[in-house]
């Protein structure tokens, strides 16, 4: 079993994209798995917290000013950026508009320090930014929501993001508890078999979040054409940015690990709470944005390279 999950690990990569397709061709499945969502979310970051593990985590707290400054960048300063210029072009109550605030407002996806893995990176760089960003994020959501009420309701996004929070924070507990007990070492063939646990539980989340596009490809193909059209040059034109921009200012080790986040951001967050976020629209974008997110791990690998030794 582990020799096996071990070949799933170094083949990550097109477990991913066969959860895409899966996503695609299998909507009985997709539909079968869309109310489990949050649940499998919360695995995968408790498979998380026993890679990174508790003695990384806490070395990496070292970095805090450093990612406290690309959470601000990230979830401050881009939404706001993107806001005035919507409204510049009059575009602020248009679908696109609410997507992509909503999406840069988001913190990390959970699956970041994974697709970091995926990519030979360490993954404690992308972990940290995902734990700071969702716990700063009840405080960066309310200029953002102040400045577009287009977006919703700011409570009902409070309210989700302090959910979210809790659960996560829950998740990584059970994980670093779990991690001191049983799994004080986390080396060799144990530490491959549970990366590749980690990319099965990538490829049947994202059969789930892409649960509404297969229908709509069929129905509304021009419209879903557009979408991916867009999701794809933002999230690749923002990890892309990020690398260039980064890697004259931070440390070699974060550069992937934080350029990965700036494209792929926990948007589904908004989903379980904001009405807006019900809209036919909305639910094409969120299908659509699983694509690039996916696709990093093979798409971005030619710019991110692999450093010098394995993760």
């Amino acid at each position: 079993m582990l020799v096996a999950l071990g070949f799933v690990a170094k083949h990550g990569r097109w477990a991913l994209v066969l959860g895409l397709l899966g996503g695609l061709v299998l909507p009985e499945l997709a539909q079968a798995l869309k109310p489990w969502l949050a649940e499998l979310v919360l695995l995968l970051l408790f498979l998380t917290g026993l890679r990174v593990g508790h003695r990384d985590a806490l070395l990496g707290l070292k970095g805090v000013r450093r990612t406290l400054a690309v959470v601000l960048s990230y979830q401050l300063a881009l939404p706001l950026l993107a806001l005035a210029g919507f409204w510049l072009f009059g575009l602020a109550g248009s679908p696109y508009a609410i997507a992509f605030t909503l999406m840069l407002a988001a913190p990390s996806v959970t699956g970041s320090p994974n697709i970091s893995i995926l990519l030979g990176h360490a993954p404690e760089p992308a972990f940290r930014l995902l734990i700071l960003g969702t716990a700063l994020l009840p405080l960066t959501v309310i200029p953002v929501f102040w400045f577009s009420p287009e977006l919703g309701d700011l409570n009902a996004a409070l309210l989700a993001s302090g959910k979210l929070l809790l659960s996560i924070w829950a998740a990584i507990g059970l994980a670093f508890l779990t991690c001191h007990i049983a799994l004080p070492e986390l080396e060799g063939e144990r530490r491959a078999a549970l990366d590749g646990v980690m990319s099965i539980a990538l490829a049947v989340i994202v059969i789930g979040l892409m649960s509404a596009l297969g229908p709509a490809i069929k129905a509304i193909p021009l419209e879903v054409g557009k979408w991916l059209a867009l999701v794809l040059v933002v999230n690749f034109g923002l990890q892309a940015s990020a690398y260039l921009l980064l890697g004259q200012n931070m440390a070699e080790e974060e550069v992937v690990p934080f350029s990965i986040v700036a494209g792929n951001r926990n948007v589904a967050l908004f989903f379980v709470a904001l009405p807006v976020t019900q809209s036919p629209e909305f639910l094409i974008f969120l299908g659509c944005y699983q694509i690039p997110m996916y696709l990093t791990v093979i798409l971005m690998r030619p710019l991110f390279g692999r450093p010098s030794t394995e993760c």
